[in-house]
């Protein structure tokens, strides 16, 4: 695993696209940071839907980085949470523009797999997780199901996790600063 680490990390500092899989699919990825690879996924997507860009972190002390204020609630949830989680916060600061909705929310998930845990803090940021899909096509559950656009598009492809189906979304919870709860999606 340290090989294809070191590999991703290589490629993202470098501005490119990584293929990976996450705790809950396979998806396109970049550093959150940097505008120009972002515009890349857009390209690449033939979409700029913000909605479906998440920030995937390493753990709640990286979340102070890219949130101005935490809600209280989202350290709970966290901590509580069973099954992949993604948060989406208000006033995002310290990435991209062209990430951050145009009401300043930014959705992050912190995964819980080993990769993603391992390129982020080594990255020592956030990196985009976006479905390894064109435009609005299904999400695919498995890594055979990746459109050969996609994989041609993408600077490097992930050696993990092949053969493994995903089969759950993660869920989706909207806290605003103001205390408002909202659950998008269970």
């Amino acid at each position: 695993m340290n090989e294809e680490i070191n590999r991703a990390l290589q490629t993202l500092k470098a501005g490119g696209l990584i293929l990976y899989p996450t705790d809950t699919n396979w998806s396109v990825g970049c550093d959150a940071s940097n505008p120009e690879a972002i515009d890349k996924i857009y390209a690449l997507k033939q979409s700029k839907y913000y909605n479906d860009i998440v920030c995937l972190i390493s753990d709640d002390r990286m979340l102070k980085k890219y949130i101005k204020q935490i809600p209280s609630a989202a350290i709970n949830i966290i901590e509580i949470a069973d099954n992949p989680t993604t948060i989406i916060y208000d006033d995002a600061q310290n990435l991209a523009k062209n990430i951050i909705r145009k009401d300043g929310c930014i959705a992050i998930r912190i995964p819980d797999d080993d990769f993603c845990y391992w390129l982020t803090r080594k990255l020592n940021g956030a990196i985009v997780s976006i479905p390894a899909t064109v435009s609005k096509a299904p999400t695919p559950k498995s890594f055979k199901e990746i459109a050969p656009e996609v994989l041609k598009g993408v600077d490097y492809v992930v050696n993990l996790h092949h053969e493994k189906i995903f089969s759950k979304p993660s869920s989706i919870i909207k806290l605003s600063n103001n205390g408002i709860v909202k659950i998008i999606r269970e």
